[in-house]
């Protein structure tokens, strides 16, 4: 058996995730675990609600991505109706949709991995910390913190441009069955267009530049962690009323691209610490009963299969889907497709803005009896689906498979790693002390284990006992 070493917490991502690797006498990667250390409850909180709750109450599994959660969740409930919103309502979901992309991407680069490849300041939050492999000279890591602090400007920016259109972010109040409810006029149009030139100009002038300058001085990492090599998106961003998309839906796998069956979805339990009932199941049919404690379970996290193999999501899926960017699937390739992403969207939201009509972009609707319904998009992080079925206009079930389930899952019922666990098996560490390389794979997938997990017990009778291991004594940032 070789030297175990364990992250717990891993740190700068959204949740609770801990990753645990085996490594041999060369402090190569022999076997890696991912844990999802907390149970999420909204497919059961959902029961029994009125099927258009659904866009309020899933915005809240995450306060990063809530206007993904509430695209997925309209769209299931309008599929349910029947009902195609406008061609000016798609055209205003996908700006308010945008301005959270762009918020999400510049975070993710400059808050979440940045200090994966640049020393920070000495002072917190950035200490206690690593102190390897750091290849930035102290001009080069100045510039780089100096963008730092001014992504943090940027991204308040793109949260007021987006609450223009939404009412509020995160946690948006617009975007409703029927369409959007904000009355779009010249003022609000040219507001939005002001804060999107300047974000714009951040992404295509600091943000490319320095991730281009990342690339260059750490290219060892377009060969390190590329996982399972399959790739999958549902499409997003609607480009007309006929289904068409801006990225597009299919998966990847071994060199070719094809379209993509949802019926071949299935999510397993085996190490989930889930019923073994809640397992085997499409989503259309899932189950979540939560059995803590379960013989060899180690995560919160399902394991979501297409065909039974296991897929990455994410920007690097969907700009491969596009054929725009196609080198590798790496930790540095996953951060050149999020970058080149950004500037695709800010170009996009451009013309989208310069395409609105003034006016109202909302259709009242009542709700029927029944219905079944399915809401498929793509949050930053990659494939977001919402399955939900209602009767006596009350839901009976709702079932959500989110990016970071995809991406971090554990192993399923065939003993196949998730597409994380695989991407850690393989590295060598320099130093197991530090094992910054790990942290470099994990942030590359930009995991949120908030949008996958969550608990709730107002009468706290949670009878599952959570134990959280100490942290590595450097802190790790």
């Amino acid at each position: 058996m070789g030297t175990k070493i364990k992250i717990d917490p891993v740190t700068r991502l959204e949740g609770h995730l801990k990753i645990e690797v085996e490594v041999d006498s060369n402090n190569k990667v022999i076997n890696a675990h991912s844990t999802g250390n907390m149970f999420r409850g909204f497919e059961k909180i959902l029961v029994g609600k009125d099927p258009r709750d659904a866009i309020h109450i899933t915005q809240r599994i995450c306060g990063l991505c809530p206007v993904s959660h509430s695209i997925a969740a309209v769209k299931a409930v309008e599929d349910s109706f029947g009902f195609k919103p406008s061609f000016n309502a798609m055209l205003l979901r996908n700006l308010i949709l945008g301005g959270n992309y762009l918020s999400d991407h510049i975070l993710q680069f400059y808050h979440l991995s940045l200090l994966d490849y640049v020393k920070g300041p000495q002072a917190s939050p950035w200490t206690p910390g690593y102190d390897a492999d750091y290849r930035f000279n102290e001009t080069e890591s100045a510039a780089l913190i100096n963008n730092y602090i001014k992504a943090l400007h940027i991204r308040r920016k793109a949260h007021e441009m987006t609450a223009i259109f939404s009412g509020k972010i995160p946690h948006v109040m617009s975007i409703a069955p029927g369409g959007v409810t904000q009355r779009l006029n010249s003022t609000n149009i040219s507001k939005f267009k002001n804060y999107l030139v300047e974000i714009k100009n951040f992404i295509d002038n600091e943000y490319m530049s320095d991730l281009n300058l990342i690339a260059n001085k750490y290219s060892d990492y377009y060969n390190i962690g590329k996982g399972c090599g399959n790739l999958l998106t549902y499409g997003v961003f609607d480009i007309d009323t006929n289904g068409n998309t801006l990225f597009k839906s299919g998966i990847y796998k071994n060199g070719s691209y094809s379209s993509i069956d949802i019926s071949k979805i299935k999510e397993y339990v085996k190490h989930s610490w889930y019923s073994d009932d809640s397992g085997n199941k499409h989503p259309n049919s899932g189950k979540t009963e939560p059995n803590y404690g379960k013989n060899g379970a180690y995560s919160w996290l399902k394991s979501p299969r297409y065909n039974n193999e296991v897929y990455e999501v994410g920007p690097l899926a969907r700009m491969f889907m596009n054929k725009e960017y196609t080198r590798g699937i790496s930790v540095m390739d996953r951060h050149m497709a999020r970058g080149l992403e950004s500037k695709k969207i800010v170009a996009e939201m451009i013309n989208w803005l310069n395409s609105l009509s003034t006016g109202s972009s909302y259709t009242q609707l009542n709700v029927p009896y029944s219905g079944t319904g399915v809401g498929l998009t793509e949050a930053p992080r990659g494939a977001l689906g919402h399955w939900m079925n209602f009767s006596n206009k009350k839901l009976n079930s709702y079932q959500i498979i989110t990016p970071t389930c995809w991406n971090v899952s554990p192993r399923d019922d065939f003993g196949q790693m998730g597409a994380l666990e695989q991407a850690l098996v393989g590295v060598t560490i320099k130093d197991i002390s530090q094992p910054i390389e790990l942290l470099r794979i994990v942030h590359s997938f930009d995991p949120c284990t908030g949008c996958s997990i969550h608990i709730m017990d107002p009468e706290r009778n949670v009878k599952a006992k959570f134990v959280v291991s100490t942290p590595n004594p450097k802190g790790v940032i």
